[in-house]
């Protein structure tokens, strides 16, 4: 049983149930803890993921994973500084980099993905503790307790990860404190985003009490380093669970004097960084340009290269000079950009949630634009990435008949593995086509075939 047959019989389920869409979504509405962030907008039905196909995305996520970490001993000699530098980060961010750098590189990942008539495509990877949906597996238990999807879960033996559970234990393992010890743990934000987040961050650190932690909420700016410790208030800090980023750094001039002593602090070992913030270099759509160069090709194996080419998309360094397409040809990078414009994306490499990126094939971006911005990244930290053409999935709408929706699916990897959807959605109808929590999209999760 597959992701299609699954939808397909489900949505029969809910048709012959007369059940509308406002029903199917349960107690959602009613999430303190949710609507803090989603604002109330959920999916009617979760996503489905047959046993096959979970299992191949899992493997394609570890393989890209894997791929991705090895990309500083593989090209660069194990020359942590030297690789940052190319994927596009500022010395002030190289720094912060390899003062924080963990013993391993940590294994919390969410990939966005979209699926096309092939499969499952890889528009970015998150690696790191600052990874939105972690709590998808509350959306799951709310839609269960409707009876149409109870019982058809049950007959199909349907599941889920709990993410937010999962990534409790991501936390003891890679910070080294055993479960049991209730380590003291600060989720930490950034001073301008902690004003919006906190009433989310608050209920997110309640329900980290439960899961083993002495869990606290604050932001940077709050902590302060004396006497070999980090503290917040008059308590010293083991864990700081981070939500910063290394975009951070660069919001203004004096950004770096809030972190640096933490940074130094986590250096001498007085406080642990979940994650360090190493893990943003492995996010960087530069280190996916690399993967996808044909010339690195030769360093990997092939279950690497089998996964490389089933999820991850043509993509490229926005440099002056040749490059080689799919077919194998050989072109001039700009020209084909230029020429091309409806079938290509320009990303800058280290920004998350769709913010910079530019899409050629919208009716708003005129040649005229579209050949300005590719000028102006031209050998700057930007990437061209071949356009994905998702297939809209059917969703219960109101009374009537069920309609289409572009889906991103968050696809979490965990230290016990798959960890988990975080689905993100809009209306065909809408042409929204950078899908995220700001531009209004509604959320959702995803059950699996045990």
């Amino acid at each position: 049983m597959n992701r299609a047959m699954l939808t397909a019989r489900y949505l029969d389920e809910v048709k012959r149930s007369g059940a509308p869409a406002r029903e199917l979504i349960g107690r959602l509405p009613a999430s303190d803890m949710l609507n803090a962030f989603y604002s109330g907008r959920y999916l009617s039905r979760p996503l489905f993921l047959g046993r096959d196909e979970c299992d191949q995305l899992y493997a394609d996520l570890a393989n890209l994973r894997s791929a991705l970490v090895s990309l500083p001993d593989r090209l660069y000699g194990g020359n942590l500084a030297a690789f940052a530098r190319a994927v596009g980060m500022t010395e002030v961010q190289v720094s912060a980099i390899m003062r924080s750098r963990g013993a391993a590189v940590t294994k919390q990942t969410r990939a966005d993905l979209y699926v096309d008539e092939t499969g499952f495509r890889l528009l970015e990877f998150n690696m790191g503790s600052a990874l939105g949906g972690m709590d998808n597996a509350d959306m799951c238990r709310e839609l269960l307790e409707h009876p149409v999807l109870a019982e058809f879960a049950q007959a199909h033996r349907l599941d889920y990860v709990d993410t937010l559970r999962e990534q409790a234990n991501d936390m003891f393992v890679e910070s080294g404190f055993e479960p049991g010890s209730r380590p003291m743990m600060v989720t930490t934000d950034w001073p301008s985003s902690y004003q919006t987040l906190e009433p989310y961050i608050r209920h997110y650190t309640d329900r980290f009490q439960k899961l083993g932690f002495d869990a606290q909420p604050g932001h940077i700016g709050q902590l302060e380093v004396h006497d070999s410790r980090v503290w917040l208030g008059d308590r010293p800090v083991d864990i700081i669970d981070r939500l910063f980023m290394i975009e951070d750094l660069l919001e203004y001039p004096d950004a770096p004097a809030l972190m640096d002593p933490i940074l130094d602090a986590a250096a001498r070992g007085w406080v642990k960084i979940f994650t360090p913030m190493d893990s943003g270099l492995f996010a960087s759509k530069g280190a996916l340009a690399m993967l996808s160069d044909e010339e690195n090709r030769p360093l990997f194996a092939g279950q690497e290269l089998a996964s490389l080419d089933r999820i991850l998309p043509w993509t490229r360094m926005v440099r002056s000079g040749p490059v080689t397409l799919e077919d194998g040809r050989r072109v001039d990078l700009l020209g084909y950009a230029l020429s091309h414009q409806h079938d290509l994306a320009l990303k800058p490499t280290l920004l998350h949630g769709g913010h910079g990126v530019l899409l050629g094939w919208r009716e708003d971006i005129s040649a005229q634009l579209w050949e300005e911005q590719v000028r102006a990244a031209l050998d700057g930290p930007y990437v061209i990435q071949r356009r994905i053409r998702p297939v809209p999935e059917l969703f219960p709408a109101g009374n009537g008949d069920p309609i289409p929706w572009i889906i991103t699916w968050g696809a979490f990897t965990v230290v016990n593995g798959y960890g988990g959807i975080f689905a993100r959605a809009t209306t065909v109808e809408s042409n929204v086509e950078v899908i995220n929590i700001d531009s209004g999209a509604y959320v959702g999760s995803c059950l699996h075939v045990r």
